[in-house]
């Protein structure tokens, strides 16, 4: 439940449509090599988006696809079935990110994006975008920080952190854990943290099957409601091509 609290807010154009387009070109411009074009589909019992479910605990269909260049710079699109407050007739989601991502050296990578939230079949403007950075070092460990002036659809500052990391058991097998701060202040009075745990079994390439526990702290609640934060576990089947 996002975006249901700001029904006043004027449309915006589409920008990060034509800001994917541009990146993509870009990318498939790059001098030393072709573009190389990745995809994922997912099957998830619970849409949970920084701690909170975005499909009122409902199952969602997931896919996405991304361009990149071998100078760094890509572009890419993701949807998902969503579920918010009647009122607003949410029922899809499509994410617009165009970025570069770089490894720096053997142990660290960079990334720096600007990603669209986009609500089209919503008779609201539920619409809004976000800067993010993440440094990920020796691939297991990363900080990611997000910062949006329209946070949440709404006319507030949002600043998203959080810090993860990555254990590997085997080459099949790994645990992730993730701990997170959303500073809404600006937008609600009150900011929120979210802690996640996964176990993600890589059976079969490209199939992947991920087990999520979710929780989040009181003041989630006091924002979005019980239905909405609190502990959720979630159970995922992702293709990878």
């Amino acid at each position: 439940m996002k975006h249901t609290m700001f029904p006043w807010r004027e449309a915006r154009a589409p920008l990060a449509t034509t800001l994917l387009g541009v990146a993509a070109l870009m990318a498939v411009a790059s001098p030393s090599r072709a573009a190389e074009v990745t995809g994922n589909a997912t099957l998830t019992t619970d849409y949970v988006w920084r701690g909170t479910t975005q499909t009122h605990g409902d199952p969602a269909v997931q896919a996405g696809f991304k361009v990149a260049g071998a100078s760094g710079l890509y572009a890419s699109v993701w949807g998902s079935n969503v579920e918010f407050a009647p009122e607003t007739h949410a029922s899809s989601e499509l994410d617009f990110t165009v970025g570069w991502g770089k490894q720096l050296s053997d142990a660290w990578a960079v990334d720096v994006n600007v990603l669209h939230y986009r609500y089209p079949s919503t008779t609201i403007d539920l619409n809004w975008t976000e800067l993010n950075g993440t440094v990920t070092y020796a691939g297991s460990y990363w900080l990611s920080v997000g910062y949006s002036p329209e946070a949440l659809g709404s006319d507030g500052t949002g600043v998203y952190t959080q810090v993860g990391a990555r254990f590997p058991v085997n080459d099949k097998f790994r645990f992730e854990a993730v701990a997170s701060h959303y500073f809404l202040g600006d937008v609600y009075d009150e900011s929120y943290s979210h802690a996640q745990l996964n176990a993600v079994w890589a059976f079969k390439a490209p199939f992947e099957l991920r087990l999520s526990a979710h929780a989040t702290d009181g003041n989630a609640k006091d924002i979005f409601g019980d239905e909405f934060a609190g502990t959720r576990f979630e159970a995922a089947l992702q293709a990878s091509f």
